[in-house]
């Protein structure tokens, strides 16, 4: 994830991207959560973005920073928004393929990453907000395939 001093900032807003990446599991899809040690949660990976950084760029940047895998984006997933103390803070999310799959590496910031089917990443996310995105994207899966 990016650092703080001035990034992911506009007027006081920090601005963040992450991603629901998905693979192709056994019995169907899996998605990447990560635990955050200094949080002590699960969640979908993500972080603020880098000055003059898009947010589809910073999606795909912090997913590789955070689980060592490469992925595209197949679509926008959507927003989340709360506080951080006073200041708020949106993120947009994207759905995402797995392309190239890299042995984690446990860090300061991200200390597991986890592959799960949906609805056990659903039970296993701390964030009520992106527990209703990967809902949201697993309706979409059921309609059909993942490419």
């Amino acid at each position: 994830m990016a650092g703080h001093g001035g990034k992911g900032r506009r007027g006081g807003l920090v601005l963040a991207a992450g991603g629901l990446v998905l693979r192709p599991g056994r019995r169907g899809p899996e998605l990447a959560l990560v635990h955050r040690p200094r949080y002590g949660d699960w969640s979908l990976p993500k972080g603020k973005l880098e000055r003059g950084e898009g947010l589809r760029r910073a999606a795909l940047r912090e997913v590789e920073e955070e689980t060592f895998c490469r992925a595209r984006v197949v679509r926008f997933a959507g927003l989340t928004f709360y506080r951080v103390g006073l200041r708020p803070k949106l993120v947009a999310f994207f759905e995402m393929a797995l392309e190239v799959e890299n042995p984690f590496r446990p860090g300061q910031e991200v200390d597991e990453l986890a592959w799960l089917e949906p609805g056990e990443a659903v039970k296993r996310l701390d964030y009520p907000s992106e527990r209703r995105l990967v809902r949201r994207a697993l309706r979409r899966l059921l309609r059909r395939s993942w490419p």
